[in-house]
């Protein structure tokens, strides 16, 4: 064949050029016709949003867009029904090729197990932050006769103690019973006219009460000094008082002074 002779250099010259082109057109056409016929290169699907679907339809429905899903976590939430979509992965509206996978995480049917904190000795605030952040929720705020206002006193559950540690379902609702900080309950006014003050500050103490005003006058043959001869509110008739309360006091003789040190 004529055309293959390399006689003069021209010949060479045409024959490179040639391989040269058909080299060309060899890589073309493996990188332009042959790749994308082959993986579909170009040919992308849109992410549907799944969340808030049911587990019972996601797998006709990401068919019907040739992907295809698979569950990576499940957990559980009071008042969503068991099967549905939480999360997903990749996003809606992002562009994926066909039969990629959709990583979702549904809700659980069964509430998991966990242990009960404990809320005693802190306040009705701090333990309604504890009781979300384990994922239980506040249920019957009940104030009972305590000094100690707004102190969880109990942590119950259908009405029985619950102890910290024991084992409670996710989102179960947890009682509280917390201190009024006076007490609700009312009782007899104590007599304490004719007590020595000490005394009278004693059992006023031993019930709950605070001492009030001090209010001193003159002793006299019937009131030795340090007795208190007259306190507010009288202990009469059906006079009632609740805890926390003041109760003001006169005694008889001279206020005490403090005593100032001698260097």
């Amino acid at each position: 064949m004529a055309f293959l002779k390399s006689d003069t250099p021209f010949d060479v010259v045409k024959h490179l050029v040639v391989i040269g082109a058909l080299g060309a057109a060899l890589l073309f056409a493996f990188f332009f016709v042959y790749l994308p016929i082959s993986t579909n290169h170009g040919e992308t699907i849109m992410v549907p949003k799944v969340t808030g679907m049911q587990m019972a339809d996601l797998e006709d429905y990401l068919d019907e867009r040739n992907l295809r899903y698979f569950v990576d976590d499940s957990t559980y939430e009071p008042g969503v029904r068991p099967g549905t979509v939480l999360m997903q992965d990749p996003a809606p509206g992002e562009f994926v090729k066909e039969d990629r996978k959709i990583y979702v995480s549904v809700v659980s049917k069964n509430p998991p197990q966990i242990k009960m904190p404990k809320l005693t000795d802190g306040s009705v605030k701090n333990a309604q932050m504890i009781l979300k952040s384990y994922g239980l929720s506040v249920g019957k705020i009940t104030l009972v006769p305590d000094l100690r206002q707004n102190e969880v006193l109990k942590q119950m559950m259908d009405g029985k103690e619950l102890a910290p540690g024991a084992a409670v379902t996710k989102g179960t609702q947890i009682d509280l019973e917390v201190g009024d900080g006076l007490g609700n309950q009312e009782f007899p006014v104590p007599n304490v006219v004719g007590m020595p003050a000490d005394e009278a500050l004693t059992l006023l103490a031993g019930q709950g009460l605070q001492p009030g005003e001090k209010f001193y006058q003159p002793a006299t043959t019937d009131q030795p000094a340090g007795t208190v001869v007259k306190q507010r509110p009288a202990a009469t008739g059906n006079a009632t008082i609740r805890m926390g309360q003041l109760v003001d006091l006169w005694i008889a003789g001279s206020e005490p002074t403090s005593l100032t040190p001698v260097n």
